[in-house]
């Protein structure tokens, strides 16, 4: 399914904003692409510490409500699985489904 992984790229992304907002983080930029970086960083920070929770409550076998928690955070509880392939077409084919 296409919908996980735009849930799991977009959530994040919004995270970051939110972030942003609530902190206060990058307000008193004064350049409006200084503050869309400082967003960007903070969104792919959020990414990868609940990611990173994610795989290794995966690889370790720790409380499944974790992962699903980690999961959740990016906005969607499962990652996507894709079939190992280094057809380049099929990796395209699975992505649309």
């Amino acid at each position: 399914m296409l919908l996980p992984s735009i849930l799991r790229t977009v959530v994040p992304l919004a995270a970051g904003w939110i972030i942003v907002a609530l902190t206060g983080l990058g307000f008193s930029l004064d350049s409006n692409t200084a503050q869309a970086a400082v967003t960007l960083a903070v969104a792919a920070v959020y990414y990868v510490v609940f990611r990173l929770v994610e795989r290794t409550v995966e690889k370790t076998g720790g409380p499944p409500w974790l992962k699903g928690a980690a999961g959740a955070l990016l906005g969607y509880a499962r990652p996507p699985r894709y079939k190992p392939t280094d057809d380049v077409a099929e990796l395209i084919r699975q992505s649309r489904t």
